[in-house]
């Protein structure tokens, strides 16, 4: 078994670190060009770490760097042709005329099945069973009829304030 000391670890990373090394290669000879400038012994340039110490990989104010989100996205050139104004007022107006057209369905439509659940025009006294609600009383005198529609015409016919009443109760009604 081997042991490998901590500070090995650390020098052999900043070896592979280092451009031009790598971990069992002998360190790759640079010959200074012209443009770099030689620095006396002893400076160490920037961003190489000194032996036996661990800092960061970053700054600490500086950002996290994007790596992106693995999607892949077209490169390729787009061009945004711009809407004219004909269009988006043709747009708007297509968008009007649906509108009304679904408006006045809604509105006819509702007029014809007002008409066919009309409560019946006769009307009678009738007496209110144990356990009987409004709707199902309307129910029972106008079984033709809506029963929202009847039990509606029951409290305006004997102005009750709420659909709650008692056993024994006498009512006018709609029947039919």
């Amino acid at each position: 078994m081997t042991v490998i000391d901590d500070r090995q670890l650390v020098e052999w990373f900043e070896d592979c670190s280092r451009p031009g090394r790598s971990p069992g290669r002998a360190p790759a000879r640079v010959r200074p060009h012209r443009s770099t400038p030689v620095r006396p012994a002893g400076v160490r340039p920037a961003g190489i770490r000194p032996a036996g110490v661990l800092m960061p990989v970053r700054p600490a104010g500086s950002p996290m760097r994007y790596r992106g989100t693995g999607v892949m996205v077209s490169r390729a050139p787009h061009s945004r042709r711009p809407v004219s104004t004909a269009v988006t007022i043709a747009l708007a107006g297509l968008a009007a005329l649906i509108t009304l057209w679904l408006g006045s369905l809604a509105e006819f439509s509702g007029e014809r099945a007002a008409a066919t659940v009309r409560p019946p025009d006769q009307l009678a006294v009738v007496q209110v069973q144990a356990g009987e609600t409004l709707q199902q009383l309307a129910g029972r005198v106008a079984p033709g009829a809506s029963a929202m529609a009847v039990a509606e015409r029951i409290r305006d016919l004997n102005k009750l304030d709420s659909a709650a009443i008692d056993a024994g109760q006498t009512l006018i009604a709609p029947v039919g």
